[in-house]
């Protein structure tokens, strides 16, 4: 009898951790064909007709629910990534160790997957890398096998076509209604699985302002180390995501708070950990504050301006000590910024397109202070003038240089002409950027030869 009770007790357990499918019909969800992307619906009853399973998935099913303006539309289906090649002549296949299909219309591009399933891994069991990551093979499946796959709760809800339901598998809805950040599966195996989950833990509960689950908490503290096997190049890529999407600032402290920044970018956070005559660096606070408020103004961020924001700290302190040695101003910023450039790339590719742009505005901030003859006419005409100036204003805002120059130069662009001249001859004198003019010899006249 003892045992029966003891049997009936786990049996008991078991059944409460098991989340049965929940579907939420059309009129009990606020999902509207008319929010999603014509072409995604255009992909959908493409695949419907064709005889095959197709649900729109993911990001865009949660962002919809929550009232959001989904920035993708991505599509899980039975058919095989042949299948939907076949089916559109626009379609382009990618991917080695799981095949994508990416249905391509103009500038939008509907990624569609094949359903995923955990067999592969049953069957050969998971293989561990010598840094601790496992990798698991892809094998084609089910809809309930696919959702178990996927790493959020609240990215395990399909929308169906067919009869415009909503299918939760993972009691993503649950989630959704009380802001909790919750993964599928043991957090420790799924972040060794796919390191990059904790970027998008984290990016995720910044853009939503959710509360991450206390259990993913806490491996986030304690495996972060395990960013280190991810390629850099992939990383450049996350990093995009976290500070180019309007949460930016949020995005930076959370990575912070959790020890994956300094796994990102290990110079900044060394020299962020540190004050300077006894108040804390804010010069990367400013630059996140200033992406996040460009982004709701409908400007563009280039990378190259955000990671010669991320990256400043350890080039100015280098060139500081290089100056100290005795070095020039330029070649001590040059030498520096190669240096913590090539440091940094060991941890997140940064490609030449970006990284040539960014050490041209670390370079010209020196010329800031050249304010005498034609020397400001000059660095106003340079390409990059506009990017170095909203550098120079970050740099005034967060204390580290006089307020001062950078009004100046607000005012120099704003006046034109003899007003402009009358600005910058303003100057003379005060040894401020003054050239050093060289003497005229008198010519040389040779004696006149009296034989």
């Amino acid at each position: 009898m003892m045992k029966s009770l003891i049997s009936r007790f786990f049996q008991n357990k078991k059944k409460e951790k098991v989340v049965e499918v929940r579907i939420i019909p059309h009129f009990e969800h606020n999902i509207s064909r008319d929010n999603i992307s014509e072409n995604a619906v255009k992909v959908l009853y493409r695949l419907k007709k064709s005889g095959y399973q197709a649900y729109l998935v993911g990001g865009g099913v949660r962002d919809l629910l929550l009232g959001r303006e989904p920035k993708d539309f991505d599509i899980a289906t039975d058919a095989h990534p042949e299948d939907v090649k076949r089916a559109f002549r626009n379609c382009r296949l990618i991917g080695r160790r799981f095949r994508l299909a990416h249905v391509h219309f103009g500038q939008e591009i509907i990624e569609v997957a094949t359903f995923r399933s955990m067999q592969g891994a049953v069957k050969t069991g998971d293989r561990q890398t010598e840094n601790g990551m496992l990798v698991r093979d892809n094998v084609y499946g089910t809809i309930e096998e696919d959702a178990l796959r996927r790493d959020f709760t609240i990215n395990a809800l399909y929308y169906s076509i067919e009869d415009f339901s909503v299918i939760d598998y993972a009691d993503g809805l649950n989630d959704l209604e009380e802001g909790v950040l919750r993964l599928l599966g043991d957090p420790e195996t799924r972040f060794r699985e796919d390191p990059v989950r904790m970027l998008r833990a984290v990016r995720f509960a910044a853009k939503l302002g959710f509360n991450i689950d206390p259990l993913c908490e806490e491996q986030l503290s304690e495996i972060g180390d395990l960013l280190q096997s991810v390629p850099a190049a992939r990383l450049f890529e996350e990093v995009l995501k976290l500070f180019i999407s309007g949460v930016a600032l949020r995005s930076f402290e959370k990575l912070r708070h959790y020890g994956l920044f300094g796994e990102l970018f290990p110079d900044t956070e060394e020299c962020l950990a540190h004050e300077e005559h006894a108040f804390p660096i804010t010069f990367v606070v400013h630059g996140m504050k200033n992406t996040d408020t460009r982004i709701r103004e409908g400007k563009s961020v280039t990378p190259a301006f955000l990671f010669a924001v991320l990256l400043w700290e350890p080039v100015r302190l280098f060139a500081n000590e290089l100056r100290a040695r005795g070095e020039p101003l330029l070649s001590s910023m040059q030498q520096a910024g190669n240096e913590v450039l090539m440091e940094q790339l060991q941890h997140v590719s940064i490609p030449k397109r970006f990284s040539l742009p960014m050490r041209e505005i670390w370079n010209l901030q020196h010329r800031f202070e050249q304010r005498l003859g034609k020397r400001p006419h000059r660095l106003l005409a340079h390409p990059k003038f506009r990017a170095a100036y909203d550098f120079l204003c970050l740099r005034a805002e967060s204390g580290e240089t006089d307020i001062e120059l950078a009004e100046w130069w607000t005012r120099f662009q704003e006046v034109s002409g003899e007003a402009r001249d009358a600005m910058a001859n303003s100057f003379k004198g005060t040894g401020n950027g003054k050239k050093c003019r060289r003497r005229r010899r008198k010519p040389r006249t040779r004696p006149i030869d009296s034989n």
